[in-house]
């Protein structure tokens, strides 16, 4: 306790505004998102009560077991003309869980009110979706608490630009689906917007700063240009685009803003590597030559390129593993399930592989290039 109170005494007055200005916030937040039913306008019940009815084994025509249940829910409608009116729903799960869960006392759902109930006895409807924004909320601020624990300015900094991308890819996703503009050229534009912004509030004004948004766009677009020239030359041959079958925008063009957004993480982490790298020598020691610069250098950028390779492999293959396992599951042969759920992933690991590749000497040079500048002003 006696540790608590020195500590709290060595906070400035500034550090004391910020943390009440925290606690506010986090309380402010929860308390909103747990009081939020009136700003929908769609029907939310709050379950008081669940029993089960029934409950069946079934079996595929591939021999796949699975067991449906299916419950009474008793729920309280929580906002509308209904509001704190009784709904009886019906809600069916299975025991894989793949579109649905069972749901307990307490559970809020969104729900569909049947028109011929209004007015009789009691009302009947159907569950649409669960409602879930308490929980993104609450995941929401645990992960700002670590990074702000972790990272303290730095940290409230990445929060701030994590914050600030979202509002901008909503933005430019937004402006496609209403005015049709390009997809590739809006996602370009994003890519500059989100380069510039989280390397600036995260790592300030400074040349190491301003050598990695360089050394991120021209090791972005260029593993984009190849990666376009290769499809195009092949034809696209060996790529699978059954997955946006649903989209009403040209595959192609979806794909390659994808990958471009996607293969740019990993490619500003390289570059903010190599930049923060050399910059930190030059630190150290003023005189250093250019030679002994670049040595490093390749040295550190060849122990990052594997396991940030690896990385980018890892994330995209990972997401394809409830599909290659339901595939699989049903028989499909394993070349067929391999080439049906891994080209387009594979394409953009590979993508991002040469975008990796190709930041490593782009972010040595231009660091140097900046460091000779610092060097020409002393």
């Amino acid at each position: 306790m006696k540790a608590l109170i020195k500590t709290f005494k060595q906070l400035t007055y500034k550090q004391i505004i910020f943390y009440i200005l925290l606690l506010l916030s986090v309380v402010g937040s929860l308390v909103f998102v747990y009081n939020n039913y009136a700003f929908y306008d769609r029907p939310i019940a709050k379950v008081i009560e669940s029993q089960t009815e029934e409950t069946t084994n079934v079996t595929d025509q591939y021999g796949n077991e699975d067991t449906m249940t299916i419950q009474n829910i008793t729920a309280e409608l929580k906002n509308g003309e209904q509001k704190k009116e009784h709904i009886q729903l019906k809600n069916e799960y299975s025991i894989t869980g793949a579109y649905d869960q069972p749901l307990e006392t307490g559970n809020e759902l969104f729900v569909s009110i049947d028109k011929d109930s209004v007015g009789e006895k009691q009302l009947t409807g159907s569950i649409t979706d669960i409602k879930r924004d308490k929980y993104i909320v609450v995941t929401a601020w645990i992960f700002i608490l670590v990074l702000l624990l972790v990272g303290k300015r730095q940290g409230l900094f990445a929060s701030v630009s994590l914050a600030i991308n979202l509002i901008i890819l909503s933005y430019a996703l937004d402006l496609n689906v209403k005015t049709g503009m390009n997809l590739l050229w809006i996602a370009a534009v994003t890519v500059i917007l989100f380069t510039v912004i989280s390397l600036l509030l995260v790592n300030g004004f400074n040349e190491k700063t301003y050598a990695a948004i360089l050394a991120t766009l021209l090791g972005t677009f260029s593993s984009l240009l190849i990666t376009y020239i290769a499809m195009t030359l092949t034809s696209d041959t060996g790529l699978h685009y059954e997955e946006m079958q649903f989209l009403t925008r040209p595959y192609r063009l979806v794909f390659l803003a994808g990958l471009f957004i996607g293969s740019l993480g990993a490619v500003m982490d390289v570059a903010i590597t190599m930049s923060s790298a050399i910059f930190e020598l030059y630190e150290k020691d003023h005189h250093i030559s250019v030679k002994a610069l670049k040595t490093s250098a390749l040295d550190i950028g060849k122990d990052i390129m594997g396991t940030m390779t690896n990385i980018l492999f890892f994330a995209y293959i990972s997401g394809s593993m409830p599909m290659l396992i339901l595939y699989l599951k049903n028989y499909s042969p394993l070349g067929f399930t391999l080439s049906m759920n891994l080209s387009l992933e594979l394409a953009r690991a590979l993508a991002g592989g040469i975008g990796i590749v190709l930041t490593i000497p782009i972010g040595l040079y231009i660091s140097i290039f900046f460091v000779n500048r610092k060097r020409a002003k002393l």
